[in-house]
């Protein structure tokens, strides 16, 4: 069995000053993001390989998981400037072209594309995907990536966490 964790990019600024691309994450996005490694830590869910967007936000949201994921684990982090503006097709063939030896693969990415490949491979049209939502999706294998093939097995966002 695979497993695949969906990661949007946690919260960022939208002050004037800054490109699209260059955006950093607010202080609730860096908040949300090392929430998100500890529920990931705690679900026991340690990616062996992370395929992250190079953009600022999506490079920080991976920084702020790590800090709290890996507890010691080396984790091999790839940045994919294309996945800054990656259709859902593209997306699906990075993750199709995962090395087999790879259990556990995550990608750190954007919406619309983030929520489009969680909802495509679970067959859950309606899926909602705030910022820093994180679904997590066993598969058969990285290669049959058709709509329907994998079960989703978790769901987090910030608000699900809160109190």
């Amino acid at each position: 069995m695979k497993r695949l964790i969906v990661v949007r990019h946690a919260k960022a600024t939208h002050k004037a000053g800054y490109e699209d691309f260059n955006r950093p994450l607010t202080g609730r996005g860096r908040r949300d993001a090392a929430q998100g490694g500890r529920w990931l830590r705690g679900q026991g869910l340690v990616p062996d390989l992370v395929l992250c967007s190079s953009a600022r936000r999506a490079e920080q949201t991976w920084t702020e998981l790590a800090a709290t994921l890996a507890d010691g684990h080396e984790i091999e982090v790839w940045y994919e400037p294309q996945l800054y503006d990656a259709t859902e097709d593209f997306t699906l063939d990075l993750v199709g072209a995962t090395p087999d030896g790879v259990t556990t693969l995550m990608v750190v990415g954007h919406n619309p594309t983030s929520q489009e490949v969680a909802s495509v491979l679970t067959g859950q049209g309606d899926l909602a995907f705030p910022t820093c939502a994180i679904a997590v999706i066993d598969l058969g294998s990285w290669a049959r990536l058709v709509p329907g093939a994998g079960a989703a097995r978790a769901l987090w966002t910030p608000a699900s966490a809160a109190p």
